[in-house]
């Protein structure tokens, strides 16, 4: 699957004021999406942030249309996004409870909103949406500048794929049918990567790419370092299933130390 919040199935728009998510990828988000929106997928999720939560506020980077805010705030946990999509973001305005959500236009390695909050949290592989390593440092610190003491930062992120490259090639291909094909390329030596999209639309093919930087979990936890949080727990999946040399993501959770601390 694509690398970042770009859900398998999407056509990319060009980047705009609201990056590569503007109004052509709003308008289908939801529905090109479908099976991220399924109470399996929420509900786990959901359950783990209102936990770690408790009485405290919930800050989601790329709040986008309001997959996890828009639950997590009817679990009674008061949510405020940043995200730096107008076009995403008058999507969750529309929906029932969406106007109750606070949420800030911008870039979620560097805004910052006012309080502090029990639980960050960035889910759906957008940490890959930060292009360089110091822009995913800067989210990092980001993070822990919101954070009260004891409050958790958590990403949900694939593990890179490099061992499906045979040698000699740099293309991972995640969709091929008929009318669309698309295929990740990976850069072994800047870790930089892309999802590439090529669509044919009235017998005419048109192609699209849009930029990632895969990230290690080793190099999230010295992010995390150097952010002033220690990793509390790495699952690979929401439901809490053990990490493992053969898991394809993980869900990790680092921690803010406790003011006595």
């Amino acid at each position: 699957m694509c690398a970042g919040r770009l859900p398998e199935g999407t056509v990319p728009g060009m980047p705009d004021g609201d990056g590569y998510f503007g109004e052509d990828v709003a308008a289908r988000y939801d529905e090109s999406s479908a099976d991220m929106f399924r109470p399996e997928a929420v509900d786990p999720a959901v359950d783990l942030l209102a936990g770690l939560a408790g009485d405290g506020r919930a800050l989601e980077f790329a709040v986008g249309t309001g997959r996890i805010a828009l639950p997590l705030a009817g679990r009674g946990v008061p949510v405020h996004g940043i995200d730096m999509s107008r076009a995403m973001v008058a999507r969750l305005r529309a929906k029932p409870g969406g106007a109750a959500i606070g949420v800030t236009i911008g870039d979620f390695a560097t805004t910052r909103v006012p309080g502090e909050f029990a639980v960050a949290y960035l889910v759906f592989n957008t940490i890959n949406n930060l292009t360089t390593q110091d822009a995913q440092v800067d989210c990092f610190r980001n993070a822990a500048a919101h954070l009260r003491p004891g409050g958790c930062f958590v990403v949900e992120v694939g593990v890179p794929e490099l061992r499906r490259l045979p040698p000699g090639q740099s293309a991972v291909p995640f969709t091929i049918s008929s009318t669309e094909w698309a295929f990740d390329t990976y850069d072994v030596v800047t870790q930089a990567m892309s999802s590439n999209y090529v669509t044919i639309v009235d017998g005419r093919a048109r192609h699209w790419s849009i930029p990632f930087r895969y990230v290690w979990p080793a190099e999230l936890d010295l992010m995390a370092r150097l952010a002033g949080l220690r990793l509390r727990d790495r699952w690979e999946t929401w439901t809490r299933e053990p990490f493992t040399a053969e898991s394809r993501g993980h869900v990790s959770v680092w921690e803010k130390p406790a003011a006595s601390a």
